[in-house]
């Protein structure tokens, strides 16, 4: 048998290190892991540099490690429902590098797959070209953006197996699988742990062999 990946909150703290590199999975706190997310609040790390889809809200998500003053960078697509991101960001205290969110979902897929980076014309032209290479291709011009990576992912699914076969039921699926493909350690959150066999394999979204860890959590 398999070491068990079965992890406490406090397991799940000792793999908590300053300035690492952590993604979060979720779209506006939707299949977010907000027991994991407190855990690491309480874990007192500091100079993170956070990938998510958004900035989370003040006091739900990923909002609560930037108003704890624990995140020196912020790589996301959307920051706008979280003031505190705006405060931070205009007066230089957290660096934020917003991305369009295709884009933010394609270069986390390329570290997955194992690519060197993907072309786009989506920010042709704009502050977002800045300090990139435009490639050439059929005639057409291509923004190249390489693949995001991670030493943590932080995921959810609504219920798993005791290997980590995760269910992403509906919305919670956002960004959750892509971001286990790109983390050297993946730990994932789930509210219903079932036993080996019992998940029915073609509704697995997040698939076992990718997952380091699994915490079994609860309902905020």
């Amino acid at each position: 048998m398999p070491k068990s990946k079965l992890t406490t909150l406090d397991e799940f703290k000792a793999l908590l290190k300053d300035g690492m590199t952590i993604m979060v999975g979720g779209f506006m706190t939707d299949g977010t892991p907000e027991q994991l997310i407190n855990a690491v609040v309480e874990s007192g790390v500091k100079n993170l540099t956070l990938i998510n889809n958004d900035g989370g809200y003040p006091e739900r998500g990923i909002g609560k490690l930037i108003a704890n003053g624990q995140v020196k960078k912020l790589i996301a697509s959307h920051v706008g429902l979280n003031p505190t991101v705006a405060k931070l960001m205009n007066s230089g205290e957290m660096e934020v590098d917003l991305v369009p969110q295709g884009t933010l979902a394609e270069r986390i897929r390329a570290k997955g797959a194992g690519l060197g980076g993907i072309l786009t014309q989506t920010g042709l032209g704009t502050l977002v070209q800045e300090g990139k290479q435009v490639v050439e291709s059929e005639g057409k011009k291509y923004l190249l953006e390489v693949p995001l990576a991670a030493d943590l992912a932080i995921i959810e699914a609504t219920y798993a197996d005791k290997f980590g076969n995760g269910v992403n039921i509906g919305t919670t699926r956002n960004f959750n699988p892509l971001m286990a493909l790109a983390a050297d350690k993946v730990v994932l959150g789930t509210y219903k742990l079932q036993e080996l066999g019992e998940v029915d394999p073609s509704s697995v979204t997040i698939y076992g062999v990718l997952v380091d860890h699994i915490v079994q959590i609860e309902e905020m």
